[in-house]
């Protein structure tokens, strides 16, 4: 079947008058210009442009197309505009789901702000939580997440990297010293996570890299992690992003490459396709550069 996507490369052509100039307009390499203006043409079985010293020239048959083309072409570029202004007017709320830490970094960071400022008929609500939401039951649309996201039903992409080092609080640090290194871990308290938090990444090394250390404190959340730190009753791994905001900790060593992981956003792929959830993909998307610092420090 004809690709109608190659028509736009035929129409830049006729326009720019070379395959240079195609490509520059169409920001693609000029070779993906020539590759698919020769698809098209083997489709048709008959040549559109001739290719001269001073660039390339329609044939009798292309000039005869090109109206064509270019209806079908503007007919395409009405439609994406059509799709922009529909995703910019959407209506309704994005329930998003992510640790309760970033939350206040989102909200204090103004990039929230500047989506509702875009989208006007759009609210972005908050879902709390340390654990995984089933974003297949409904308690939310959209899921900000990092560490092992296995789910084959989901989809979105990455949007940075999640990434924990090892935090004493500057109190600890001026008593005790901190470890240098993960072989120091032993000699120090740790705070760590429940035990319904066991398989968080976090839990899984401490147990590995320190099996015999003392736990000090344990905590159902990052946040509660935090806390405890920050309590100086002992040392434990945090986000870089939180750790390194605050100006009661001092890093001890890390990134750690062993608790890295992905952030990811996430939806489930019939929620992905609607103009709100497209609309914040979108923003998202557009805002790495700034998602960035709040998600990884």
């Amino acid at each position: 079947m004809l690709d109608w996507n190659d028509l736009k490369y035929f129409v830049a052509v006729a326009r720019h008058g070379s395959t240079l100039a195609a490509g520059r307009a169409l920001q693609v390499d000029p070779s993906t210009v020539q590759r698919r203006l020769t698809a098209l043409e083997r489709h048709i079985g008959r040549a559109l442009v001739q290719r001269h010293t001073n660039g390339y020239r329609l044939t009798d048959f292309g000039v005869e197309m090109l109206e064509a083309a270019q209806q079908v072409a503007q007919a395409a570029l009405a439609f994406e505009q059509s799709l922009v202004v529909s995703r910019r007017n959407a209506s309704g709320v994005i329930r998003l789901t992510c640790p309760e830490p970033l939350v206040n970094r989102l909200t204090n960071s103004g990039l929230l702000d500047r989506f509702h400022a875009l989208h006007p008929g759009l609210h972005v609500e908050f879902v709390m939580s340390d654990k995984y939401i089933d974003l297949r039951t409904g308690e939310a649309d959209v899921a900000l997440r990092s560490g092992d996201t296995d789910d084959n039903v989901l989809v979105g992409r990455k949007v940075g990297d999640s990434l924990w080092a090892v935090y004493a609080s500057t109190d600890y640090a001026q008593r005790n010293g901190v470890p240098a290194c993960v072989e120091e871990l032993a000699g120090h308290p740790l705070v760590g996570f429940e035990e319904n938090m066991a398989s968080h990444r976090a839990s899984q090394w401490l147990r590995q890299v320190a099996p015999t250390a003392t736990v000090v404190a344990r905590n159902d959340s990052v946040l509660g992690l935090l806390l405890s730190v920050k309590a100086g009753v002992g040392i434990g791994p945090l986000p870089t992003a939180l750790g390194d905001s605050e100006a009661e900790l001092v890093r001890a060593f890390g990134p750690v490459p062993a608790l890295s992981r992905d952030w990811r956003l996430l939806a489930m792929p019939e929620i992905r396709k609607t103009a709100r959830v497209c609309a914040f993909f979108d923003f998202m998307v557009a805002e790495i550069e700034a998602l960035k610092p709040i998600i990884t420090g």
